[in-house]
């Protein structure tokens, strides 16, 4: 049991590791540092590290230089050894024996968490098919239309939410905690209620979240049993939601709102252009997120309904929704112009590899993306993808990229591969991956200085990630005399990471990408709150 005494700091002991970039326009690396860092208990930000206090001297000279005592280690011992006058810190190890690291949060920057029920069902639809089979059908489910007369949903009120849709969504978030996703961009449904009730519980629970309440009030493209009546009623209904969240959290700390056009024929042109302003009315204006070129039926089927436009891309900068503050999922069938255009508006993109490949939607070029200046995060796009994983989404970034090259795509619009990197250059590596994951995820949501990483300031969204010991690593149970009785004397290994003591600690890494699971989070912390544990 822990110390109930307050405490200025938590003391971090131990392994952290990263994926940062060495100098700016370089390609992402890991780093390792060993020893202590501190996060102020009042804000949840770092406020300083020490890499000298990696061993038992070095950690006793930073307790002692900063007055520091560790309230866990009982009340009378500190005043036994004259620590009344100095501050309590509460201390956190990883244990190295254990292969136990920190590691920063996962951000998930495309996820729907009412599809979460339909996770794996994708069957051998496409995705405009598996829209109507699998997608509307669940989600119309969180709530009831609105009021036909009026146009306008009767409450607004969390707790109107069906139970099941909050069992639901509670589940969605303790599963996405549980694989160490600290902060997720979440589209909901068109449901107000719901919305808030998504948002309701992300804050109670301490996930960092963007909720959207999704717009869709075409009738040409939405069905009848699940779509807003009118661009006004879409609007309307958003804003509410809006409302509701600024109310719940004020200054944003936790759960901000995020305007979410569905993707572009799922609205009216009408909606588009209400749904812009509405997110350009605040200061800061609001962030956007929709889908784009996701599938190549998808883009033949905007091109029918907007031939005023030239590029799925210019539809959305036509109506006002191209923003610094927009992400836009999946971008797998960009032309040039389109990524140039993404770039000069500052959007941000999510690739969702994992979904991509299970809809058969195509191979996003993520390398071009990034050459060109754009900015990249991943995202799971549960259900379309089949995990609530981002670590899935990591490895499946890099198993992606590898078969890119292998596209008539890519041989088509890199005849000069040779020129640009050479013959592989397209594949990510395990590093660049992890950053996707990390600070290119906290750039997509406009949190570069705040989380993914471990400089001073930044806030504590960090997961603790236990591989477990060696495999097979033992004593003879006579104690020597060796008659080839083994008995373990450490925890063997966690999941299916099996170790056997000739890794390298990068090596460690590439087999936790690879092998790697929920069972490997020991614990996820959000701004420096304990937010999920490993039973």
């Amino acid at each position: 049991m822990g110390s109930t005494m307050e405490h200025a700091f938590t003391v971090y002991r131990g392994t952290f590791i990263e994926s940062a970039l060495p100098e700016p326009g370089s390609k992402p690396k890991l780093s390792r540092n060993k020893g202590a860092l501190w996060v102020s208990a009042a804000d949840g930000r770092i406020k300083g590290w020490d890499w000298d206090a990696h061993d038992e001297n070095g950690f006793a000279e930073l307790m002692n230089r900063n007055e520091w005592f560790d309230i866990d280690a009982g009340d009378a011992q500190g005043q036994a050894n004259g620590y009344a006058s100095r501050t309590g810190v509460k201390v956190v190890t990883a244990n190295e024996e254990l292969n136990e690291f920190f590691f920063p949060g996962f951000i998930d920057t495309h996820i729907h968490a009412p599809q979460y029920p339909n996770a794996g069902l994708f069957g051998s639809s496409t995705l405009l098919d598996w829209l109507d089979t699998y997608t509307f059908p669940v989600e119309s489910g969180f709530g009831t239309l609105p009021d036909r007369k009026t146009g306008h949903q009767t409450t607004t009120d969390p707790q109107d939410t069906p139970l099941h849709a909050q069992q639901i969504y509670s589940q969605v978030i303790a599963r996405t905690l549980s694989h160490g996703t600290t902060c997720a961009s979440y589209f909901a449904t068109i449901h107000i209620p719901a919305t808030n009730a998504l948002a309701s519980l992300c804050h109670t629970r301490g996930q960092r979240a963007f909720i959207g309440r999704v717009c869709m009030d075409n009738p040409s493209f939405c069905p009848d049993y699940y779509r807003d009546h009118s661009a006004s009623d879409s609007t309307t209904a958003t804003r509410h939601t809006i409302e509701y969240i600024h109310a719940l959290d004020p200054e944003g700390k936790l759960v901000k709102p995020i305007v979410t056009p569905r993707f572009a024929p799922s609205c009216s042109k009408p909606a588009l252009q209400s749904l812009a302003d509405l997110a350009a009315a605040y200061t800061p204006p609001l962030h956007i997120q929709t889908h784009i070129s996701e599938n190549p039926n998808e883009v033949e089927l905007v091109k029918e309904v907007f031939p005023e436009a030239d590029s799925y891309t210019g539809v959305y900068d036509m109506y006002g929704l191209l923003t610094p503050r927009t992400i836009l999922a999946h971008a797998v069938h960009l032309s040039a112009q389109e990524r140039a255009l993404i770039r000069a508006r500052d959007a941000k993109i999510s690739h969702c590899p994992a979904s991509n490949s299970a809809l058969g939607s195509g191979v996003c070029p993520v390398r071009t993306l990034l050459d060109e200046g754009i900015t990249v995060g991943l995202g799971t796009d549960v259900s379309g993808g089949y995990s609530p994983s981002i670590l899935e989404a990591v490895r499946q970034a890099c198993l992606a990229s590898r078969l890119l090259g292998h596209t008539a795509a890519w041989k088509r619009e890199n005849v000069n591969g040779e020129e640009k990197g050479g013959v592989g250059r397209e594949m990510l590596s395990v590093a660049e991956s992890l950053y996707l994951a990390t600070r290119g995820g906290a750039a997509v949501v406009d949190m570069a200085r705040d989380v993914g990483g471990f400089e001073v300031g930044m806030l504590w969204d960090v997961q603790l990630i236990q591989l477990g010991g060696v495999k097979g690593e033992g004593s003879p149970l006579d104690g020597g005399a060796g008659d080839g009785r083994v008995s373990l004397v450490r925890a063997g290994p966690i999941g299916n990471v099996d170790l056997f003591g000739t890794e390298s600690w990068e090596e460690k890494i590439e087999k936790w990408v690879w092998s790697g699971d929920d069972r490997n989070v020991k614990a996820v912390w959000v701004g420096g709150r304990l937010v999920h544990t490993r039973g």
